[in-house]
């Protein structure tokens, strides 16, 4: 740190590589005193052990931590060209990340058709989803592209409504360069997806790890060496991402994967396979893509209230990303568990692994805030912002924080149960609508009406959160769900 400026060497490198293995290592700790007081012994003949989803669980974790970290610290080196750097770049990463998820949400439909097949022990018809899923979203991801760029200037003058001339410039730079990604990262999410439905979660993290590392690196030659701002956080992003979606595609052909691409392979559409794919896929896209558009909406609101509100709104969504990062991680493993008992028809166990995987949910994710309210004044330091946005962050953060604690888990983890259990379409409807009347019009009433600003925004996020937990808990505690087929 220099005159209130990160500056990123080789040590603080190797630091924070040293401190991503303490942090895995502290996750096993955590892991295994949460399976004494939360785990007991599995009944015979289930599915998967303790220490199977010990397996699953804990790369995902570091992989989630890895990604989360990396944005951090994306965040904090942009801020060294500025306020105006980093506004930009985190107004174009909101709309990239309603694109993104909305394929990480229909990959997880391949996925779950995939796990199924598995729980079916039907790996021919699990090989055959692999093919049509790759094969739609890398159509897909090419088609998004071009929009990308044919609707750039609306993106730059209409939804991001009133921004500086500098502001722009810098979003500009960055969307031109990472839009060429989508379809790079929109391959590697369906493949690291599909690894996960059979129950390797190493193997995508082992991917990510080498993605973030070229993430990093480049980032911190471009923006410290060659002062590049917004072009030096671009360009490692798109490399990184090109190689992490050609390197997990490749792997997805090895014969002896339980999931791998089909031989031979043919760019050809199976219809009924697709239909299957997009019944669970398009729901869960349309969902995140809703959810994702709620928050561009959002974000235009907060872009009235000038830089050190949009600054402050930035950090806010990279540090309390720390906050449910296990949660979000146990929500991937909840898919890949549940998807194949589901195969079996065996609801006994699809029960018994979701009241297992959310008490974890719920201990891990209080003991995660906890550290990111006790770091939280350091942290804050790091960033070279005013002290206004700096305040802002704070409160936003512990806003997020108690939520986290409260709501998050049985919000957004507990309905990949269902997802996995094909009920999608009721999942769909209760997060669309939710988002839109809660957290929308809740966040224009307080940040408005009430005047509360860029707070009130993150305040109306807990009324989202709490109408969420209501219906999906009122859900799982009858049958309907169960009875949804392919």
């Amino acid at each position: 740190m220099n005159n209130g400026i990160f500056v990123w060497t080789p040590a603080s490198f190797w630091y924070s590589v040293s401190s991503q293995r303490c942090y895995m290592d502290f996750t096993e700790r955590s892991l295994l005193m949460l399976e004494k007081i939360f785990g007991g012994p599995v009944p015979d003949g289930y599915l998967f052990s303790n220490q199977d989803i010990k397996k699953l669980i804990l790369p995902l974790i570091f992989e989630q931590f890895l990604a989360i970290l990396v944005g951090l610290l994306d965040s904090i080196m942009v801020s060294y060209a500025g306020e105006a750097a980093v506004s930009g770049v985190s107004l174009v990463d909101c709309v990239f990340i309603l694109i993104i998820q909305t394929f990480a949400a229909l990959a997880a439909g391949g996925a779950v058709v995939a796990g199924q097949y598995l729980g079916m022990q039907d790996r021919k018809n699990g090989c055959r989803a692999v093919n049509q899923l790759i094969i739609f979203i890398v159509i897909s991801g090419v088609c998004v592209t071009g929009l990308v760029y044919l609707c750039r200037n609306f993106m730059l003058d209409t939804v991001f409504g009133r921004i500086t001339c500098d502001v722009r410039s810098n979003a500009d730079t960055y969307l031109m360069i990472t839009a060429a990604s989508i379809p790079f990262i929109a391959l590697f999410n369906a493949g690291a997806a599909l690894f996960r439905a059979q129950g390797n979660s190493r193997l995508p993290m082992r991917v990510s790890i080498g993605m973030n590392v070229i993430n990093v690196i480049g980032n911190a030659v471009l923006v410290y060496v060659f002062k590049m701002g917004a072009a030096g956080v671009a360009i490692p992003t798109l490399v990184s991402r090109a190689f992490a979606g050609l390197v997990i595609t490749w792997r997805l052909t090895d014969m002896d994967q339980d999931l791998h691409f089909a031989r031979p392979f043919r760019i050809i559409i199976q219809k009924k396979m697709l239909q299957n794919i997009l019944y669970i896929g398009v729901p869960n896209g349309f969902e995140s893509g809703m959810f994702q558009f709620g928050k561009i909406i959002l974000l235009s609101l907060v872009s009235s209230f000038g830089t050190a509100a949009i600054t402050a709104n930035a950090i806010g969504n990279s540090i309390a990303m720390f906050e449910i990062l296990p949660g979000m991680a146990i929500g991937l493993a909840m898919v890949a568990v549940v998807s194949q008992c589901v195969g079996m028809a065996d609801f006994t166990q699809v029960r018994y692994y979701t009241k297992k995987l959310m008490k974890i949910t719920y201990a891990s994710v209080f003991v995660s805030t906890m550290c990111v309210f006790a770091l939280l004044p350091l942290v804050l330091k790091i960033y070279s912002v005013s002290a206004e946005a700096s305040r802002l962050a704070a409160i936003i953060i512990v806003i997020h924080g108690i939520g986290s604690i409260l709501l998050w888990p049985f919000s957004f983890a507990f309905p990949n149960t269902l997802r996995a259990s094909n009920d999608v379409k009721f999942c769909m409807v209760v997060s669309t609508v939710s988002m839109f009347a809660a957290r929308v019009g809740g966040g224009y009433f307080c940040a408005l009406a009430l005047h509360m600003g860029v707070v009130g925004v993150w305040l109306a996020m807990q009324f989202d959160w709490i109408a969420r937990t209501v219906f999906f808990i009122f859900r799982y505690r009858g049958t309907k769900w169960q009875t949804t087929r392919l």
